[in-house]
């Protein structure tokens, strides 16, 4: 096992407070005087880990492998990311400890919303209740018979994770506001934790004004540009972009300031400079990770980390890019990506927010690779086809997703609830439109509570005999992931230019997003019926996506249209679209009066498969061409048709998202671990 010290340098570190003290954790007496219980069967398992998050304890009990109702020793996790607890000081030769005894005396008690007093009643309610749709999800890949170099790259990685979660949450505006945490507080530093900032962020309450893990709330500003001005402005983005030096303010690796020497101007500042210090923790981190590796079989990978602490130090991030894009697996058994990225947490989406992703690699990726390369060219010829004038096919040389296992995410792809599940990157530039590197998640979701979620929420949604046909089964969920992120490398992406724009100056940065995005998972859709055609896929591989697709959607518009700033949910966006092409097609019919497949409740939507390809070919058409021509006109139709309309397909929205949310969304929990 890992040595549990490096807790002091992960993620809580960037959040709470500073080093390894843990105010909120109260000290436990370890004296083996102490008794220690015979068996810890007094909470069941779903029980156990739900108050360990809301006591703020690090634990999770994986499975019941014995099936005797207790927690055994071999059962329990050390989770990653609260500070000053170590998996030796809970079990040690013996068995369990007292220290660990103590804790379990503590979670059998139930956080009480009123235990800080009548006027914080209403916001520990809405904390729990935060809390409590989120159930703790473990993200597993143990390193099998570590040597010392993986151990030195575990431990400088995970260090190198905290500087990027203190960069991330800087980029929020929260970095230290869970000061103001009452002491005891515990349920409102696990949503400061688990949310990464004091807002809620949950379906349910992320617009109830009481729920805040501070009191009285902060102001919802993030640090990358100045707050005064994201205070005064509604549109605040809107005036940046008016601005005569609108190109560099939307530069996606800078932070936006006042510029003293123009009053009411504003200048782009590279991260380098406003965050030198944090910057060059991560770098030396990187640097340290690099001189670890002496095997010569992980040379590229020591190329990676070299470039990539170069970038924290220059801002320049090609190099580095171009030194993971050469990585694969073929000549590295490690997955790391440490970088600033997405956009999607950007109130404008212009700024890169960074994040790591350390990961495994999953060779089965290989055959899927030995599948779909002969065919890329041709996916592109497709794609150009379908999209029109003015964009015309071009070479691509993308390779196809590697399959990677998450050992841990931090920073901004650490989500409070679910995870990434295929990712293509980088987003600009020279490697970009090169093709990057894609991967595809293959050890999330694959749990088997995740998989019984994900049965019970179908059946209460679709009718008998569509149901019959849905599978649990990662494959189909694999499969329009691979093809999702093949299709952010095919067709008019981010670098495309109409009449010399790119998509976030045609479209705005938020509906680009939300276009490229569609795009990616319309071509998914699209591809595996495709496929089919080619003779590379199973009619019935391929109707089993298309029924995991509508569940994957259903599960996205359940998260709502828009979070409680306004933003759009890119994703909750383009699901809305497709399910709402769907079924003013036919392909999904809703049938009031008939139950569902779980039984019990009226009403559940049907699939007619037989529409399923006119109906997405049509699709597909109109999306890829929005793109190919920036139809920025045609973008606001279907958001205006199938996103914003209050009509009936707004009203089946609003059952689906009832009958989803029933269920606690994952919440993932690392647990980096060397076997």
């Amino acid at each position: 096992m890992l040595n549990r010290t490096l807790l002091c340098t992960t993620l809580a570190g960037a959040l709470l407070a500073s080093g390894c003290k843990t105010a909120s954790t109260p000290a436990v007496e370890t004296s083996r005087a102490q008794e220690v219980p015979s068996s810890f069967d007094a909470l069941d398992r779903t029980t156990f880990n739900q108050r360990a998050v809301t006591h703020f304890l690090p634990l999770f009990w994986v499975e019941d492998a014995n099936q005797n109702g207790a927690l055994d020793p071999q059962e329990l996790r050390v989770t990653w990311g609260i500070p000053g607890f170590e998996r030796e000081a809970l079990v040690d030769g013996k068995g369990f400890t007292p220290a660990f005894a103590a804790h379990y005396a503590r979670l059998q008690e139930a956080v009480d919303p009123g235990s800080l007093g009548e006027a914080q009643r209403a916001r520990l309610t809405a904390i729990l209740q935060e809390l409590a749709q989120g159930v703790p999800t473990l993200a597993a890949a143990p390193i099998q018979n570590p040597t010392e170099e993986d151990l030195a790259i575990l431990t400088h990685v995970a260090r190198a994770a905290h500087g990027i979660e203190r960069l991330y949450a800087r980029q929020r505006g929260v970095l230290g506001l869970d000061a103001r945490i009452p002491e005891g507080d515990t349920a409102s530093r696990a949503v400061f934790l688990r949310n990464q900032g004091p807002f809620c962020v949950a379906p349910q309450t992320e617009n109830d004004p009481a729920c805040n893990a501070i009191s009285p709330a902060p102001a919802r500003v993030v640090g990358l540009y100045p707050a005064a001005l994201q205070q005064a402005e509604q549109d605040f983005c809107a005036v940046l972009a008016r601005q005569p030096n609108a190109q560099a303010l939307m530069d996606h690796f800078s932070v936006v300031e006042d510029d003293p020497t123009r009053p009411g101007a504003y200048k782009a500042v590279p991260y380098t400079e406003a965050w030198r210090e944090d910057m060059e923790a991560v770098a030396a981190e990187l640097d340290q990770a690099a001189a670890a590796i002496t095997s010569e079989e992980e040379q590229a990978f020591k190329a990676y980390l070299t470039a990539a602490a170069q970038a924290f130090r220059t801002n320049d991030w090609e190099p580095a890019n171009a030194a993971w894009a050469a990585m694969g697996p073929d000549n590295s058994r490690w997955y790391l990506r440490i970088a600033p990225d997405e956009v999607y947490f950007d109130p404008c989406a212009w700024k890169a927010g960074f994040a790591v992703s350390f990961a495994r690699i999953n060779p089965e990726s290989l055959a899927w690779q030995a599948k779909l390369d002969p065919v890329k060219a041709e996916l592109e010829q497709e794609l150009a086809r379908l999209a029109g004038p003015p964009y015309r096919a071009r070479e691509v040389a993308f390779k196809l997703p590697d399959f990677i296992d998450i050992v841990l995410n931090a920073g901004d792809a650490r989500s409070a609830h679910g995870a990434t599940i295929g990712q293509s990157l980088p987003n600009w530039g020279p490697v970009a439109a090169a093709g990057g590197r894609t991967v595809a998640m293959t050890n999330l979701y694959t749990d088997a509570d995740s998989r019984a979620v994900l049965a019970s929420q179908m059946a209460s949604l679709f009718c008998e005999a569509t149901n019959a046909r849905a599978s649990t089964d990662p494959a189909p969920a694999l499969l329009s992931t691979v093809l999702h992120e093949a299709a952010h490398n095919l067709g008019p992406s981010h670098e495309y230019r109409v009449q010399g724009k790119v998509d976030d100056e045609i479209f705005g940065g938020p509906l680009a997003s939300t276009m490229e995005e569609l795009k990616a998972q319309t071509a998914a859709l699209y591809f595996s019926g495709w496929l089919v055609k080619k003779g590379l896929l199973s009619p019935e591989e391929a109707e089993a996506a298309h029924i995991r697709d509508v569940a994957w959607a259903f599960g996205h518009v359940s998260r709502g249209m828009y979070g409680a700033d306004g933003t759009p949910k890119n994703y909750s966006h383009l699901a809305s679209i497709q399910l709402g092409t769907l079924r003013e097609a036919g392909v999904m019919t809703w049938k009031p009066e008939q139950k569902a497949a779980n039984g019990e409740d009226v009403g559940c939507y049907e699939l007619d498969l037989g529409r399923w390809e006119p109906t997405v070919d049509a699709l597909a058409r109109r999306v890829f061409g929005i793109k190919s021509r920036g139809d920025r006109q045609d973008a606001r139709a279907l958001q205006a048709s199938f996103v914003d309309a209050e009509d009936a397909w707004a009203a089946e929205r609003a059952i689906i998202t009832e009958r989803w949310l029933r269920a606690p969304r994952a919440s993932f929990v690392y647990v980096p671990e060397a076997q």
